[in-house]
């Protein structure tokens, strides 16, 4: 996918000559689209990829390993310039609505992902065997979880629809330039009747 475009070592090549400030991460969910990540790229170790930008790998699917990764390539960022960090992961769904993700590959590897590598049950399991908290606990995070979650969604569901202007919102620092949205006017972008002369 992303990884293969020439703007990304364009990117690396002025972060390090100018030793930014600057954490890259890769989530590589193993798949760009529908190709592996075997059929798309010569060297899929992508961390190693920066040549002058040093990087890690890290298990993106082990919460306690990426807070770990992440405090360090903070500071060695701030203290160094930038890094790569790729992140392990995996893609359950298709890649859109309408890639259904199994003409790739099949639901045994979906499956085989979910049931050792998933961080929201490894995690549990984690913290069930270190006893830092008991099944009943975690049942009612969940249950928590699931109303804050459908609280949202159909908060969402009946707010209306933001101004076209809230686009622009929060992006600059101070006044926002005055911006003409094409498509929003349809009189401006199509005349009086939807003829341009």
């Amino acid at each position: 996918g992303a990884a293969n475009q020439g703007q990304l070592f364009e990117a690396l090549n002025m972060a390090a000559l100018w030793k930014l400030p600057l954490v890259y991460v890769c989530e590589n969910n193993q798949y760009g689209m529908g190709t592996s990540k075997k059929r798309s790229s010569a060297n899929d170790d992508y961390y190693t990829r920066g040549h002058y930008v040093p990087g890690i790998k890290v298990d993106g699917m082990n919460v306690l390993s990426v807070r770990e990764a992440t405090k360090f390539v903070k500071d060695y960022a701030i203290n160094h310039g930038p890094i790569v960090v790729e992140m392990d992961t995996y893609r359950y769904h298709g890649h859109s609505m309408s890639d259904p993700g199994i003409t790739y590959r099949n639901r045994d590897e979906v499956a085989g992902v979910r049931a050792t590598r998933d961080p929201v049950e490894r995690t549990k399991r984690y913290c069930f065997e270190t006893g830092l908290v008991s099944e009943a606990e975690v049942k009612e995070i969940e249950k928590a979880v699931k109303a804050e979650v459908s609280e949202a969604v159909e908060y969402a569901k009946n707010a209306p629809f933001p101004k076209p202007e809230e686009l622009y919102s929060d992006i600059y620092v101070g006044q926002s330039p005055d911006f003409f949205m094409r498509g929003s006017d349809f009189t401006v972008s199509h005349g009086k009747y939807g003829v341009t002369a």
